[in-house]
């Protein structure tokens, strides 16, 4: 017998939660704590029907199923304050926009898109139940709603018995950790894969199925209204979120694509490339060697194609994406406040405050904290933490993260050494000719490029790895400090997670970018990494800068995190339920083996998305190309966190959100620090500012062209000035190195040029320049676009004052009821019947 119902036994009272448990043969304790909490349950006013073991389908677990009655949901909605409609919006949604007819194919259906008709909404009052539109008081409160009441009277329901008065021994979430039960979720409506069969269910997991989940319904819209409506606001919120970034990204991935294309089509004219590839100028020229001893001289032309790929991304137009980026995160920002006010009117969250499950105490909190005091609010003894704990515990948690952040210096530190070490290594065997020994790739590869991928390869296998370990360090710290409420531990993980996923990511990007080919020094007088005596001298960059190492590092590292985390996402959640889709079963069995939606789920989403932002801003000059992989990411990783949600994951317990939280704030600083790094990689990174200052300022000619670049960027040394240990084996010969110095011979010998400091100066205004404008236009366009539209402020406005007109016309009619009552002569039980009053109530309405 297959029993796909969410209904009692009866077939009419609705399943509002389950909860599961084992019957060990030790379980006396866990016994008696279930048989008081599941009196209290009923003391509560809950209806509780259990199904024995011998009806589940591996014979031990015992499933509790629980109902709440219209007098229960009437009463918790009214402590709530849940907003619930009392009169169909009359304000239309909005005038026909030209040309629609081109959106809709990636429109869903009317009856998808919006579920449920608008309405006017009003805190529930239950002395008040004749002024809300109630038709029917089994479907008046939707499945969400009354799981989440469900779910606050589980966390606030005590289990000692009433003489005993413990009163730490209350909430589902402490028998949950004390393995009296082993879960407690509320079920889904139906299969995700067909309808119910009952009528009074709407299948509503079907229909997300069909219309969101699935992958071939990538170009189409997301059911927002439908995503809130099943699963709750916070949740709602997030795809809300994650939908409009991916939209604004599309604007960023044209430019990007844009500032692409100006690279290729202006190959041809690469006058420094040319020069390079030049057998007559590149390749006449010996450059110093770039290791001591092992490493031998190379002529200037074997770096012909990496000078040809820069190019494609170090050119004119990165100039201007790299401010056009500052100000798309400033637009995504400033509309994404605007689009998140009109969700806040839409599902009813203007003037919300945190719910008070967010606010609770967690029970970790009140099993650990052994001391007392009295509670000024509520006259009750409470747990807390003395302040000398808690500095302790705090003092304790940061020397562990900042030793976790001195580990990703210490790995970085190791994957540099491992630059120079191998350099001379591929340098050695490909010092001949690339293609007597290498014959697979020929002459595509130098030791530059070996050293470089080979490295961010190696960097990215350490930061999956260092991420796997952090993530538990960070969850254990965060428990160690014992936060008092949900809120507080979520900010605190929140804070420790993002603080080391930004070392950890990003450190890499930052050395190539800021550090390496910074701290050379010239022949004769090189920098070594750990003194003179190590022999490895600090990196150099290619003669056409190091942006497209940047780029390398940038694209292995993006790339990498997302194809891993969406093999991840999909395969492992499908391997770990596979067998509810095998088995069928009961609807309480199957949602049972799904995966449990953790309350910390959605924290790893935002972690994702948030990291994959800094990605696309914070470097972005040195891969115009990022925006475009973050658009083809985010639109299958909508699809997938989707379909992770519709059918590998147990239904969440409905929770409201107004907004995406701390993660709000750390988009702002990592907006703002985009505009800063952006403008050093311009400056310091690329070779922008010193092509133009040449072009401009120090052409030889009449004419401004670049022809001459090149021996214009380098600097002669007399290798025979070299010390004995860094000579190379070849012999002594005159040599050219990348920098702006007096040759030898001049009285200011091996000195920086007047150019060098016309360079430095240049690239410091270009910096100031930058930022300035950046930030004036940022600025700017912030105060320009105001946080709340102005017609949801006057949606609001109208809304309260309906509220207003209505209540007060609610309570005139009914005084005038009450005063007719007071004149009859004749006593009747009732002066109308509550139809009769409902009516003379509604007129007025």
């Amino acid at each position: 017998f297959i029993s796909d119902t969410v209904f009692f036994r009866d077939g009419v009272r609705r399943i509002d939660f389950i909860l599961s448990y084992l019957d060990d043969k030790d379980g006396e304790k866990k016994q008696e704590r279930r048989r008081e909490f599941e009196a209290n349950l009923r003391k509560a006013g809950l209806e509780l029907e259990t199904e024995d073991k011998s009806d589940s389908d591996d014979l031990k677990t015992y499933f509790l199923k629980i109902h709440a009655p219209w007098e229960v949901l009437a009463t918790y909605a009214d402590v709530l304050k849940i907003k619930v409609p009392f009169k169909e919006s009359d304000i239309p949604h909005g005038q026909d926009v030209p040309l629609e007819w081109l959106s809709r194919p990636f429109r869903l259906p009317e009856k998808v898109m919006r579920p449920q008709p608008d309405y006017f909404t009003s805190p529930f009052d239950k002395d008040k139940i004749d002024f809300f539109l109630i038709k029917n008081q089994d479907t008046f409160f939707p499945p969400s709603t009354r799981n989440r009441i469900v779910y606050y009277i589980l966390s606030r329901c005590p289990y000692y018995k009433e003489d005993r008065k413990e009163t730490d021994k209350k909430g589902i979430k402490r028998l949950l950790n004390n393995g009296t039960y082993t879960s407690a979720f509320p079920l889904h409506d139906c299969r995700y894969w067909e309808r119910n069969t009952n009528e009074q269910c709407e299948s509503e997991r079907y229909h997300l199925y069909k219309n969101w989940a699935r992958f071939l319904c990538f170009y189409k819209e997301q059911p927002l209204n439908l995503i809130r409506k099943y699963y709750g606001e916070k949740i709602g919120i997030y795809f809300a979120w994650l939908g409009f970034y991916t939209e604004m990204l599309f604007f960023a991935a044209v430019m990007g694509v844009i500032c692409f294309t100006y690279g290729v089509l202006s190959y041809d004219d690469n006058l420094t490339s040319k020069e390079i590839c030049d057998p007559s100028i590149g390749g006449s020229i010996v450059m110093c060697p770039l290791c001591d001893k092992k490493c031998s001289y190379w002529k200037l032309n074997s770096t012909c194609l990496s000078s040809w790929q820069s190019h494609l991304f170090d050119n004119e137009g990165t100039v201007f994406f790299a401010m056009f980026m500052g100000i798309w995160v400033t637009l995504f920002l400033e509309f994404w406040k605007r689009r998140q006010a009109q969700l806040e009117y839409e599902w009813d969250l203007v003037d919300f405050e945190e719910e008070q499950q967010q606010l609770q105490i967690r029970p970790e909190f009140e099993t650990r904290c052994t001391d007392q005091r009295l509670n000024r609010i509520t006259q009750e003894m409470e747990p807390y933490l003395p302040l000398p704990k808690k500095c302790g515990r705090f003092c304790l948690s940061g020397v562990t993260v900042l030793f976790w952040m001195l580990l990703i210096v210490a790995c970085i530190t190791g994957v540099i050494v491992y630059r120079l070490a191998v350099y001379a290594a591929f340098a050695s065997i490909m010092k001949d000719s690339p293609t007597k020994k290498i014959h697979l790739v020929g002459s595509l590869i130098t030791p530059q490029l070996a050293t470089s991928v080979t490295a961010s390869f190696i960097n990215f296998v350490i930061i999956m790895i260092l991420n796997f370990f952090y993530e538990r360090v960070a969850i254990w710290i965060t428990d160690m400090e014992i936060p008092k409420t949900h809120l507080e531990y979520e900010n605190k993980l929140t804070m420790k997670m993002f603080l080391f996923q930004f070392v950890n990511y990003y450190s890499s990007c930052f050395y190539v970018a800021f550090f390496k080919g910074k701290f050379v020094g010239y022949p004769g007088n090189y920098t070594y990494m750990f003194g003179k005596y190590s022999r490895l001298r600090n990196e150099e960059c290619d003669p056409g800068g190091c942006l497209i190492e940047l780029t390398t590092q940038l694209v292995i590292v993006m790339t990498g995190k997302q194809v891993c985390g969406n093999i991840q996402e999909a395969l492992l959640n499908w391997w770990c339920s596979r067998k509810a889709r095998k088995n069928q079963y009961s609807r309480w069995e199957q949602d049972h083996d799904l995966q449990n939606f953790s309350q910390l789920g959605l924290f790893y989403e935002y972690l994702e998305m948030v990291i994959q932002f800094g990605f696309i801003t914070l470097f972005v000059a040195s891969f115009p190309l990022a925006p475009l992989l973050a658009l083809c990411n985010n639109i299958l990783e909508v699809r997938v966190d989707a379909w992770k949600f519709t059918t590998q994951f147990r239904r969440p317990v409905a929770a409201k959100a107004h907004n995406i939280g701390a993660w709000q704030e750390i988009l702002n600083v990592v907006a703002i620090l985009s505009v800063v790094t952006n403008a050093f990689i311009m400056a310091f990174t690329s070779d922008m500012i010193p092509r133009l200052v040449y072009l401009y300022a120090y052409h030889p000619g009449s004419e401004a062209t670049m022809s001459g670049y090149i021996n214009n960027s380098l600097s002669v040394y007399d290798i025979s000035q070299i010390p004995l240990l860094s000579t190379p084996e070849e012999g002594a010969i005159p040599v050219w190195y990348r920098d702006y110095r007096y040759p030898p011979g001049h009285q200011r010998e091996y000195s920086h040029t007047m150019q060098f400091w016309h360079i430095l100066a240049a690239k410091l205004a270009f910096i100031i320049i930058m930022e300035h404008v950046v930030f004036v236009v940022k600025f700017f366009v912030a105060w320009l676009i105001p946080d709340v539209p102005s017609e949801v402020k006057a949606r609001i406005k109208r809304e309260r004052y309906l509220i207003q007109e209505y209540l007060h016309n609610y309570e005139v009619e009914k005084l005038k009821i009450q005063l007719s009552q007071s004149f009859i002569i004749e006593a009747k039980p009732e002066v109308c019947t509550a139809t009769d009053k409902h009516d003379v109530l509604s007129e007025c309405l």
